[in-house]
């Protein structure tokens, strides 16, 4: 029975120990990307921003609907299939953009809106791997919002069936 419990919180204790040392990497490596990002101003499409200047004291009609203004971007609207508009801007406030919880965010922000589906793009952004970044080795990095480069209401790019993972080495006879 004493060896058992000493072999039980041997284990206890190595559990605890891998806990601790996890948490401390994760730390370690979420501090070394930055939290507050420094992007220039997003590419607004000329005289529609700030949309209050149109919308204010406008009621939000919440029903999905072809447009009728803004035909800059109604026959593009093709990024989220049977998506509206209020999927991703405020109906209350148009100067801001609505993640799916209800947060609001500025346009400057708009990348925690994109992370929502692209989470794996925006892992990759954050570390440098995706997107444009420029700046000094050893100042700050003034990173490109997506909009600079991805048309939010119609990417260029189709959807890709996705493939099976690369054969290992192991795995070739």
């Amino acid at each position: 029975m004493e060896e058992q419990s000493k072999v039980r919180r041997f284990f206890c204790l190595v559990a605890f120990l891998t806990l601790i040392l996890s948490s401390a990497s994760l730390l370690a490596q979420e501090q070394d990307i930055p939290k507050k990002f420094f992007v220039p101003p997003p590419p607004f499409t000329p005289g529609i921003f700030p949309c209050s200047q149109c919308h204010a004291g406008m009621p939000a009609n919440k029903k999905p609907r072809k447009l009728e203004m803004h035909q800059e971007i109604a026959g593009s609207l093709k990024h989220i299939p049977g998506g509206w508009c209020f999927d991703c801007h405020n109906p209350d406030n148009r100067d801001w953009l609505r993640l799916a919880n209800g947060k609001l965010v500025s346009f400057e922000e708009s990348y925690i809106l994109c992370g929502q589906c692209h989470g794996t793009i925006l892992r990759e952004w954050k570390a440098g791997l995706h997107g444009k970044r420029t700046g000094m080795w050893n100042g700050e990095k003034l990173y490109r919002l997506c909009v600079h480069c991805h048309w939010p209401h119609g990417p260029r790019f189709k959807p890709i069936k996705p493939l099976p993972p690369p054969l290992r080495p192991t795995d070739i006879r």
